[in-house]
């Protein structure tokens, strides 16, 4: 029993290793997620919108639906943000010693995964959909066409890349139960 270490409370204090970090699946996978975000963000904030010569405001390439467009800048911006905290939290998540804090955080993290992996298909379906239907002379330059697929294309990679977050992390709460339950079984009672 003196090899055996517990999952990471074990570890916990140690110093941070960035080349161990980058090589986790789930770092990869999260990475992954922010990459997807800022590129839609980015398509569809830069070339989401359309001038037409005769009409003085913009309108959105989906269909002229401002919905459209917006659902997909507030995914995308939001989804980075959330990306980027938890990968901060997967960076620090070694230096938690508390089993109880530990689960806490994993089983935010499986449910946020979760979540975004929904409204990614959500988006995915709503932006095809609005894509699909938005008439040739509405934009007649076609414009921003290749920048709205890539925002469609990249919602629907989305959706698997959250959900590989979510089952990497469903596989981290496991340890983290183990070790809970290990904590239980072999931590000597107080006098």
């Amino acid at each position: 029993m003196d090899g055996f270490q517990a999952y990471g409370a074990g570890k916990a204090g140690g110093s941070f290793d960035p080349l161990t970090f980058i090589r986790q699946p789930q770092t990869v996978l999260r990475i992954c997620c922010w990459l997807f975000s800022i590129v839609v963000l980015g398509c569809v904030a830069n070339e989401g919108y359309v001038n037409r010569p005769e009409a003085v405001e913009e309108f959105c390439i989906f269909n002229q639906n401002q919905s459209a467009c917006s659902f997909a800048v507030a995914v995308g911006m939001l989804c980075f943000l959330c990306s980027t905290a938890f990968l901060a939290l997967d960076a620090y998540f070694p230096q938690i010693s508390g089993v109880k804090d530990r689960k806490k955080v994993v089983v935010a993290d499986i449910g946020m995964s979760a979540v975004w992996s929904l409204v990614w298909f959500v988006g995915f379906c709503f932006l095809a959909n609005q894509w699909q239907v938005s008439k040739a002379e509405d934009n007649p330059l076609n414009e921003g066409a290749d920048a709205a697929r890539a925002a469609i294309v990249f919602c629907f990679l989305s959706i698997f890349t959250w959900g590989g977050v979510s089952l990497l992390s469903l596989e981290r709460l496991k340890k983290v139960s183990f070790e809970e339950e290990y904590n239980k079984l072999f931590t000597p009672p107080l006098a």
